[in-house]
């Protein structure tokens, strides 16, 4: 459970820190807003080191079907996008490729 609260964190820092840069260049918002998408991202990677991953390739990996279902649910909370069918679809597959390389069955 420790480690889905910490993927969960990670994606709300990554996504935030990366929308902070969206913002900034495609949106016109002030370049002061770099400075807490910096911080947002610094905290992402140092969540993402906590991981109870084996080793960091796993552990991105597993991060990434997370990430995926993380944004689509930053795209309806915050830009008001509702994904669509294909869309949680395709989160939900990524979100159980996540689970199996974190938790699957490995050979001794």
């Amino acid at each position: 459970m420790q480690t889905v609260l910490i993927y969960a964190a990670a994606a709300l820092a990554e996504i935030g820190g990366c929308f902070a840069v969206w913002a900034w260049l495609r949106s016109g918002w002030s370049p002061l807003w770099l400075l807490p998408g910096a911080v947002a991202l610094a905290v992402f990677a140092l969540l993402l080191a906590r991981s109870e991953a084996e080793f960091a390739g796993r552990a991105y990996a597993a991060y990434g079907g997370v990430y995926i279902a993380a944004a689509l649910l930053w795209g309806f909370a915050v830009e008001g996008r509702a994904p669509d069918r294909i869309d949680l679809a395709g989160a939900a597959l990524c979100l159980v490729g996540a689970a199996l390389i974190l938790w699957g069955p490995r050979p001794a």
